[in-house]
């Protein structure tokens, strides 16, 4: 077993076989082809204009003159090769950006590494360790079989309900993505690197020089438009991105939004720092939750808490059991005391008398918040059961009962949330109500005495919605009668908690009157006031920290961003709400939600990779907090250095040294450079100006994409920083979060073999083929899905499309398709139906919907060339210049997602002269007529109803219903074709007309129904009104109203007769046009026609009826 997890092709063992790969190989032979001429020829490297170009010196009007696009997103962490779902979420800036290129638009696309924390030099140092401890190449290591069993973490408490508007993704993708192995070398045998080589990487440096080369590789191999110039690693290993974080540190701190102070932290005591979003493996997005611990004084121990603790404890010492509750205002309810009866608990000393009684986990968590004398250090002092402490009396502070409440059984109580001592007010919380009455009804069961569980419940919250008693009241309302009900109890507890937080009004103590939201900080402060509580706090959900660390929480003095600082964040929310392009409403709303609880976020740390913050060198700069608005730096980083890291020049010749934060400053903030700074360092102005002017048209950034996991920290952090840092005008215009990505509708994970990383995705379909399945597989922010069957099903198609496209060249050059004036009816159907589908296709690129685009632009746009190769086989063939046309505007259409293919179409059989990567998005060719488009619906329902009107007839035959029709014999079609419809329907038209409420678009259906049952005609009358309805919801009131078709049906009848023969293999096809009434009619040869079937009284115009017979 463990052989088999370090094969990297395990991870993909349960994903699609191919087994014939010619046509594959074929198309991925013409992707390495034009992918090499695109690199040569430098198709993707985009710049500003130049002065030369457009001498204006106004930003505005350069990028209205020059339009622009710039895209990016969130770049990829260094510590492996890219996997599927960054693929994804690179394709939705790819296909944006070459959809930019075909809209005139000078379009931006570039990409970084971040090497930045803990993750790297986390592993390099576990690799040191093992080279250690295993040699060279790891020939010590003893293998077992149980490598990739490892214990289950602690159960991951939800989010208290207390923080309701709190925004959180569900999972960390470090622990949805991790391969559970024992050591560090198996996780890289497991990725692909070769055992001898592994070694290297215990040099964090390393990995800083290997993984951005094959980044670039696979990108590259997918045939990504991306202006490589533009590309750095972060870290002060690039001395140029070094000095712009520094720069970037320095304004925010002189700004004030870069503070030092106190404040929880979610924290590693084994790394001694705390622990961000990037350095954990499991519970990423959660922070620090605040408690009130209280202290509940022992005033007498059971006869079997006595014996256990003899003898460990000094005389007189106070004992505290410590309790940590959310509600401190409900204090004054406490009835009794909770623990869980299997729980073991410490005793930890605090001070020479002082004692407090907790978890082990508690106690820990308060040894890094000043608690306790020493940091770290929580000298347990005793063990003890929670059941041996059931029955004892102790002190609950503000409690009613002053004499003491006693310590009962609660068997729900956690130990890996709170302190495992649980306050009990069962006036206000329908948990301890349902536990009190479960206790007092069966007391010798849980070996308690009655009356310890009867204490008088006294009434110290009034809610509107349920009285004094808030927990009484919904234990009754929703029928809970144990505390087993818990999915009952969860729904009460929110209620009570809100109710009681918003509404509720105090009924006791020294705040009686006040609303419980005013009253809560209160009483908070006055409780620890008084010695009888203090702060405490935890996390809020299991943290593990890459390094293998349960993390806790810390209070810390650090430097830290202010985030939420009052009118900081209202920019913020302005921005969102009014501006910001978030494309999708859940994406804006989780922004919203965010920007409503995110708070202080610290900004340094002082272990792993990144840069120094530069007035307190001894901390690094915390990975998010050095890459919020580095799509700035995008902008230059070609200037700048010509290498990833910054050691050779690029083409401004100016030295890391030259970049003071001044410069920085006027690069990017429209400030000014002193005329000192300018000589003391040197600074050669003209290539300055160039790189304002450079920013100054690329920014605002267009578009930043991110998975939605990202929405917590990144995005907003990056809304944040540049709102604090950039004038307004350079503020992000747009951002979109997609879904992470499921792969064949599972999902993906190494450990079920479901897995495929970017560079084994474009080995087994290629590039387009794998894009195709990229634009497939959905727009939206909810998880999308890749699809090996799509991505396979496209080679098929590209292929087959390659060779028809190179035979109708063929057959163009060779004169043998139709010229001559294009104007039959198939012609002009086939014209029309190409123009609907650019413009539709062109709506949809316009709203990033790529999987539409791929539908009408792709699908749909072959079907019509079908339909019509098929129409016209008995009318002379294609049109040259149609079937032409048709090729281009394919090529253009499909080059946003499918570049190779459609570079090959483009240059290799349309011979035009340049990259179609500067081709143009298609435009109709004359604007698209209503009639003809009416006409070719009608067409393919007619098809439709002939195909389903015969298969209907064999039915009932096959039935023994009389039908003596032999589809094998000589066959009649009869198309009975009405020009006017029935005059009993227009009185309800006129009715329908009535009802229909023209702004609403809907009918009064109660009223209407009601009068159509008074006509006395419903069987009949009610179908045509149910349809007439149904049409208004996709037709103008108009079309309906007036009952007009756009085309002449007779004449269109005729056009297809040749082609209804094709595919029906009938002898014949008449065309009779009926009489009102249903009996009689005329075909269009003008012979009447007398005894028509009763079917053709259902005809109706634009809804003729058929028949299928047999002749002679």
């Amino acid at each position: 077993m463990a052989d088999a997890l370090l094969d990297p092709a395990n991870a993909s063992k349960a994903t699609l076989k191919l087994e014939n790969t010619e046509k594959r190989d074929t198309l991925i032979a013409i992707e390495k082809k034009y992918q090499k001429i695109w690199a040569e020829s430098r198709v993707f490297e985009t710049d500003a204009p130049t002065v030369e170009e457009d001498p204006t010196t106004d930003p505005d009007a350069l990028r209205e003159r020059n339009p622009k696009f710039f895209g990016c997103m969130a770049y990829p962490y260094m510590n492996g090769t890219l996997h599927a779902g960054h693929s994804f979420s690179l394709s939705k800036v790819e296909f944006q950006t070459g959809y930019a290129r075909m809209q005139g638009k000078r379009a931006l696309f570039p990409l970084g590494f971040h090497c930045t924390g803990m993750p790297i030099k986390a592993c390099a140092d576990k690799l040191t360790r093992e080279v250690e401890m295993f040699g060279k190449n790891f020939e010590g290591a003893a293998i077992d079989e149980d490598t990739e069993k490892e214990p289950a973490p602690p159960p991951s408490n939800a989010p208290t309900k207390e923080d309701i508007t709190k925004f959180a993704a569900k999972k960390g993708k470090a622990a949805s993505k991790a391969v559970k192995l024992k050591w560090q070398f198996q996780i890289m045998q497991a990725i692909g690197i070769p055992l001898e080589e592994i070694h290297k990487f215990a040099d964090p440096r390393h990995w800083l020089t290997y993984f951005p080369p094959l980044c670039k590789r696979d990108c590259s191999s997918l045939g990504l438009r991306i202006d490589w110039r533009r590309s750095f690693i972060t870290t002060d290993v690039n001395p140029y991105y070094d000095a712009f974080v520094r720069w970037q540190m320095n304004r925010l701190k002189e700004l004030g939004k870069i503070k030092y102070g106190e404040r929880y932290t979610i924290y590693s005591p084994k790394d001694g720092q705390p622990c961000m979003d990037h350095d954990r493996s499991d519970g990423e997005g959660v922070g620090p939750q605040e408690y009130t611990g209280i202290k509940i004084k022992v005033f007498e121990w059971t006869e079997d808490a006595m014996a256990q603790l003899e003898g460990k404890l000094p005389q007189g010492a106070n004992v505290y059991m410590v309790a940590a509750t959310l509600r401190p205002e409900t204090m004054y309810g406490q009835t009794c005391c909770f623990v869980g009866p299997s729980i073991e608990y410490g005793i930890f000393q605090v001070s020479e008398t002082d004692f407090y009684l907790c978890t082990e986990r508690a106690a820990r968590n308060m040894a890094y918040q000043k608690i306790f004398p020493e940091e770290g250090k929580y000298p347990c002092v005793a063990n003890i059961l929670g059941s041996a402490l059931v029955g004892s009396l102790v002190y609950a502070p503000l409690s009613v009962h002053k004499s003491g409440v006693r310590v009962l059984p609660m068997e729900t109580v956690l130990a890996t949330k709170g302190t495992g001592v649980v306050t009990s007010v069962p006036s206000d919380s329908p948990d301890d109500y349902a536990t009190v009455m479960d206790l007092a009804k069966k007391a010798e069961y849980y070996k308690i005495k009655k009356e310890w569980a009867e204490l008088e419940i006294p009434p110290i919250i009034k809610t509107p919605s349920y009285g004094d008693k808030t927990a009484e009241f919904l234990v009754k309302k929703l029928k809970i009668n144990s505390p087993k009900d818990a999915k009952q109890l969860a729904e009460a507890k929110e209620l009570a908690y809100k109710e009681g937080f918003y509404q509720g009004i105090m009924l006791i103590g020294d705040f009686a009157g006040e609303k419980v939201e005013v009253a809560k900080p209160k009483v908070r402060e006055q409780l620890i006031k008084s010695g009888e509580a203090f702060a405490y706090a935890e996390p809020e959900g299991h943290v593990m920290s890459r390094s293998g660390d349960a993390c806790i929480v810390a209070l810390l003095d650090q430097w830290y961003l202010d985030y939420g600082e009052k009118e900081w964040r209202a920019q913020t929310e302005e921005l969102v709400s009014e501006k910001l392009n978030s494309y999708h409403l859940e994406t804006k709303h989780g922004l919203m939600a965010n920007l409503a609880w995110l708070n202080q976020w610290a900004c340094a740390r002082s272990y792993g990779l990144g840069s120094k913050l530069p007035w307190d060198p001894q901390f690094l700069v915390e990975s998010l907090s050095d890459s919020t608005i580095y799509m700035a730096y995008y902008t230059i980083a070609h200037y700048l250095h010509s290498t990833i890291d910054g050691k050779s020049p690029g083409i401004a010749g100016i030295s890391p040294e030259q970049m003071a934060d001044e410069v920085w400053d006027y690069i990017f903030c429209q400030r000014e450079l002193p005329k000192e700074v300018i000589e003391k360092h040197n600074l050669p102005m003209d290539w300055l100006q160039k790189m304002r002017r450079e920013f100054e048209y690329f920014y605002p950034l267009d578009v930043r994409v991110s998975g939605k996991d990202l929405i917590q920290n990144h995005l907003t952090f990056f809304l944040y920083i540049h709102i604090a840092i950039f004038p307004p005008a350079y503020w992000p215009s747009g951002i979109r979060a997609n879904g992470h990505l499921m792969l064949n509708g599972d999902k993906m994970s190494k450990s079920t073999g479901n897995f495929l990383t970017l560079s084994e995705t474009v080995n087994k379909f290629g590039a387009d083929a794998a894009r195709i399945a990229f634009a497939d597989a959905g727009d939206g922010v909810e998880d999308a899905n890749f699809e090996e069957k799509v991505a396979n099903a496209a080679i098929l198609r590209l292929y087959t499309l390659k060779e028809w496209c190179e035979e109708i060249v063929k057959e163009a050059d060779a004169g043998k398709l139709r010229s001559g004036p294009k104007d039959t009816f198939w012609d002009q159907i086939f014209e029309n139906e190409m123009n609907e589908l650019i413009q539709a296709t062109k709506e949809h690129y316009d709203s990033t919907s790529y999987k539409l685009a791929l539908k009408t632009g792709f699908y749909e746009f072959q079907a019509a060339r079908d339909t019509y190769r098929e129409a016209t086989a008995s009318i002379g063939g294609m049109h040259k210049d149609l079937i032409l046309d048709w090729i281009k505007n394919q090529a253009l259409m499909l080059n946003p997602v499918a570049p190779h293919w459609a570079e090959y179409v483009w240059q290799e059989l349309l011979k035009q002269p340049t990259t179609i990567q500067n081709g143009l998005f298609p435009k109709p060719s004359k604007p698209v007529s209503a009639a003809l488009a009416a006409t070719r619906n009608y067409v393919q329902n007619v098809a439709s109803n002939v195909t389903s009107t015969e298969a209907a007839q064999l039915k009932k035959k096959a039935k023994g219903k009389g039908t003596t029709y032999d589809p094998k014999k000589p066959k009649r079609l009869s198309v009975y074709v009405a020009l006017g419809y029935p005059s009993w329907q227009e009185k309800y038209i006129d009715m329908v007309r009535e009802m229909f409420d023209q702004v609403s678009l809907t009918v009064n259906d109660k009223e209407l129904n009601g009068r159509v049952a008074r006509m006395g005609e419903m069987k009949k009358a009610m179908p045509f009104v149910q349809g007439l309805k149904k049409r208004l919801t996709t037709e103008s009131p108009e079309a309906v109203f007036n009952r007009q078709l756009a085309f002449d049906e007779v004449a269109t009848l005729k056009e297809i007769v040749p082609g209804l023969k094709r595919t029906t293999a009938a002898k014949e096809v008449v065309i009779v046009v009926v009489e009102e009434g249903g009996k009689t009619g005329k075909t269009v040869d003008g012979e009447t026609v007398e005894g028509l079937p009763p079917l053709a009284e259902g005809a109706e115009p634009g809804n003729p009826r058929f028949e299928f017979a047999n002749i002679e």
